[in-house]
């Protein structure tokens, strides 16, 4: 039990780190939304004054709005009627529903695998398995883009494994880390395939052709493409036909897919090992039937339609089209990522504030840690929904809320 001295010096010592991040302009509010089923991408905001209003959002990663679709929203309802609210369980402890064996197989299939495993989230998913695969191997190694999501960097570290950062999609650079490392020693060569906040995609085909030169494992993230790239959505590495190549291909229902949870897919082999070793998929409550119901519908329903993926091409084609002719600074990408670039954490949130507040327009604000300080940004995520006169209003909007922002900073990041 703490006397009031200690309990003060320990609280004031916290409310000082929380003062850090205000004083910095990092701090994180989280905005009160009631998303609307057939309104997509239309939700309620209710400020802490308890007013309400209703707002466009540009910034969710239901890349597809697949979270509102009524096959979805039936498969859910089907999930918790027949099957109750949740698993009961771990997966090993009465947790495991036929709806899990399914949707594993769905996910195996999707990838072009043997096997799948589902997690609680992709985040889990990738430290787990990454930690996993690599204190097992013995002597191993690992090699990390740069810009790879914090899940990867912990799995990594949590594997306590020897470790190489290669610049960003550099081949030149990881050739070299390569070549430093004995031949004889294993080897997992860790990357995405589109990265969420600058939009850009790993050259895959040669980082494949990288590995099986140096004997590497490859291991792909996949969480921003699933869904939204390949004839069936498995994927950028469906795409370019290479997902045979891959060792290990990871994965989310949390972004295009509309639900949550993340999964590996891989040979029996190496997914068995996950399961039996990894202490973040063992000690973890199972994903409920509901969610696993609607994530079986949506991969299905993905896997089928390409409609979703085309529509949510050509307008985010046209998002980027009309921003760039309003004379908004956008990052240029190949992928439906749109990053308005600002360059200073304050200016980002003011710019996030005064959308929301005088526009009716919510974009979270992407500061650092989530990117490196200097360039941050408002990261646009058009979806098939949203319409050309949404589109006009938020490029009037940064129009009007950028010039007071400094845009010229967001302008020379961009350069």
């Amino acid at each position: 039990m703490f006397n009031a001295t200690t309990d003060s010096y320990y609280s004031r010592f916290f409310q000082m780190r929380i003062d850090d991040l205000h004083r910095e302009g990092r701090y994180r509010i989280f905005a009160d939304l009631e998303r609307i089923v057939g309104k997509y991408p239309k939700a309620i905001y209710r400020s802490d004054n308890g007013k309400e209003k209703e707002v466009t959002i540009w910034c969710s990663n239901d890349y597809l709005g697949m979270g509102h679709h009524q096959k979805v929203i039936d498969a859910v309802c089907e999930g918790v009627k027949k099957c109750g609210a949740g698993a009961g369980g771990t997966r090993n402890i009465s947790g495991t529903t036929h709806y899990h064996v399914e949707l594993e197989k769905e996910l195996a299939d999707l990838h072009g695998k043997e096997a799948g495993l589902l997690f609680s989230s992709g985040y889990v998913s990738n430290e787990s398995a990454l930690s996993t695969l690599a204190k097992l191997l013995p002597d191993c190694v690992i090699f990390s883009d740069a810009m790879n999501h914090a899940s990867m960097i912990d799995g990594i570290r949590k594997s306590k494994c020897e470790k190489y950062i290669f610049r960003h999609n550099d081949t030149s650079h990881l050739r070299e880390l390569l070549n430093s490392v004995e031949r004889c020693r294993p080897k997992i060569i860790a990357f995405e395939s589109v990265y969420s906040m600058d939009g850009d995609i790993a050259p895959m085909e040669e980082f494949c052709d990288i590995a099986k030169e140096f004997g590497a494992m490859t291991y792909l993230d996949e969480v921003h493409a699933v869904g939204m790239y390949g004839k069936r959505g498995g994927g950028i590495a469906e795409e370019l036909g290479l997902m045979d190549k891959i060792d290990v291909i990871e994965g989310t229902l949390g972004k295009a897919f509309g639900l949550m949870g993340g999964y590996i897919t891989s040979t029996k082999a190496i997914v068995d090992v996950v399961r039996s070793y990894a202490s973040g998929f063992i000690f973890t409550t199972a994903l409920p039937p509901s969610v696993l119901s609607g994530a079986l519908a949506s991969v299905r329903h993905l896997k089928s339609s390409n409609k979703e993926r085309q529509k949510h091409q050509e307008r985010a084609a046209r998002l980027k089209e009309i921003l760039t002719e309003r004379g908004i600074n956008i990052m240029k990408t190949k992928t439906h990522i749109v990053p308005v670039m600002i360059g200073d954490p304050r200016l980002c949130k003011k710019a996030s504030d005064d959308l929301l507040e005088h526009f009716n327009i919510y974009v979270q604000p992407i500061n650092y840690p989530t990117v490196p300080r200097g360039t941050e940004r408002l990261r646009l995520t058009p979806s098939p929904f949203h319409s050309d006169e949404d589109m006009f209003a938020l490029a009037d909007a940064l129009a009007q809320v950028l010039p007071t922002t400094q845009m010229l900073t967001g302008t020379k990041q961009a350069a």
